[in-house]
């Protein structure tokens, strides 16, 4: 099985289980078995050659997610197999690909989202189950329409209600828990 097929079923697992299962995100339940969500990997490692490649990467998915219809791509996962590891690196890179949204002028068209087997969020107390909102088995920026979001946000009662419904379930099932389910994905 190639990387990008290990990766991909990761991801898709980890959709199934965590973000649909848990009900984390009402919105992903449609797109989740779609041709329209659309999972890519980049193998880049943690080198000079390799941020740019990473940097490169990001332009790539910007660009074509911003010229597809919807129907066609309606969001992407971008996964990173062989890089950004380590959640300050990864968070840096993040504030590179969100400059590298504004400067291709997309700011208010597509968003980022960021997800990593690391992710804590600032101000949590680092065992809080909380994290797990964040946490997958790889590191992946989510590449959102805005409008998309837009509209499915003004279809649900009470969008404010999320984080904190999240934090109930997730405190609710304990960190141990999740730490195991999300070794188990990591794994497979």
């Amino acid at each position: 099985m190639s990387t990008q097929q290990q990766a991909e079923r990761q991801l898709r697992a980890w959709l199934e289980t965590v973000v649909t299962g848990l009900n984390l995100c009402p919105f992903a339940r449609p797109l989740l078995h779609s041709p329209a969500l659309r999972i890519v990997c980049c193998a880049a490692p943690d080198t000079p050659d390799g941020l740019e490649q990473m940097r490169l990467q990001v332009l790539e998915e910007l660009d074509l997610l911003q010229r597809s219809p919807e129907r066609e791509i309606a969001t992407t996962l971008l996964a990173f197999t062989a890089g950004l590891i380590d959640f300050d690196d990864f968070l840096d890179f993040l504030d590179l690909a969100n400059e590298l949204l504004i400067e291709a002028g997309l700011e208010g068209h597509i968003q980022l989202a960021s997800f990593h087997p690391d992710y804590l969020f600032a101000g949590e107390a680092a065992d809080a189950a909380s994290h797990y909102s964040n946490r997958a088995p790889l590191p992946v920026i989510h590449l959102l329409r805005e409008d998309m979001v837009e509209r499915v946000l003004a279809d649900y009662p009470d969008p404010q209600s999320i984080p904190g419904n999240n934090i109930a379930r997730l405190n609710g099932i304990g960190r141990e828990q999740l730490a195991r389910q999300l070794a188990l994905l990591r794994s497979s």
